[in-house]
């Protein structure tokens, strides 16, 4: 052994129970600071908060927005506020109604931040090194965190519906000026002979009628089970769930209770050679 790879220090690890307590890993990839409610939203009262769909295991944190006049659009915000409202009408996630003043239109007050489930192949766990042990704690599930904008479609939608319903003669621009020369005509486009009526016979077919949902067309088998499980996403209710930030006493006894405080020396019965044949993929 080289003098630079010498046992230095042994340290002993405690392996805490893998159903007690339920370990989540939560990653905020777009984020380089924790999650906080800016200082002119806690004035007036905003928290953050959360809720989840157990079944489908999607979780959501609603994040209050910095509302100041010098970082913040309000009319925008009004104009996104209401196509949200309309987006979750749609896709059935509502959420308790706010009060608001008489007449006054719903605004964009939160950002939400939606979690993706990340598969996990094999076992992962986390090491706290603390007062000379390492505790290790199996991780049951991970969720990667990105705000959802979803909204900016139904946006996109009215507008464009708007701009639909507008007259045409208001884009014609400014009249012609009478001393410019007029503009040649515009040959007109003669009409193709059409060719002789062909009758076409279509085949619809329904499926997935097992689980009361119909689908028309020619659908590949992976995109109606991607219908089936979007519907079923939608039609589960979400489970509102107090949020508790990292420094608040209710996060530090949730972090104290993860370590072990069993101190018993184990006797291992087992050699390398039977461990790693459990292994699996090697």
């Amino acid at each position: 052994m080289e003098a630079e790879d010498r046992l230095v220090r042994v340290i002993p690890v405690h392996f805490t129970n893998a159903l007690e307590p339920n370990i989540q890993l939560h990653q905020f990839p777009l984020l380089t600071r924790p999650l906080e409610v800016p200082p002119s939203a806690a004035a007036s009262g905003k928290r953050i908060s959360a809720r989840v769909k157990p079944q489908v295991k999607r979780l959501e944190v609603h994040v209050p927005v910095d509302t100041r006049a010098e970082v913040w659009n309000d009319e925008r915000s009004k104009e996104l506020g209401s196509a949200r409202v309309e987006d979750d009408k749609e896709k059935n996630q509502e959420l308790p109604k706010v009060k608001q003043r008489e007449g006054e239109e719903p605004r964009l007050s939160e950002v939400r931040l939606r979690s993706e489930q990340v598969p996990q192949i094999g076992a992962y766990v986390l090491g706290v090194l603390r007062e000379g042990r390492l505790h290790l704690m199996p991780i049951s599930e991970t969720h990667q965190f990105r705000p959802t904008l979803t909204y900016m479609d139904m946006h996109l939608r009215k507008t464009r519906r708007t701009r639909a319903g507008d007259d045409s003669d208001d884009d014609d621009g400014p009249p012609p000026d009478p001393d410019d020369p007029a503009p040649p005509p515009v040959p007109k486009k003669e009409k193709k002979p059409t060719g002789e009526a062909k009758e076409v016979q279509v085949a619809v077919r329904k499926t997935a009628e097992s689980q009361g949902l119909q689908f028309q067309g020619g659908m590949t088998q992976i995109r109606r089970e991607m219908l089936t499980l979007m519907h079923q996403e939608e039609d589960e209710r979400w489970e509102d769930y107090e949020y508790c930030g990292g420094e608040t006493a209710e996060a530090n006894v949730a972090f104290e209770s993860v370590f072990s405080t069993s101190f018993e020396e184990l006797d291992c019965k087992s050699d390398i050679t039977s461990l790693l044949k459990n292994v699996p993929g090697l």
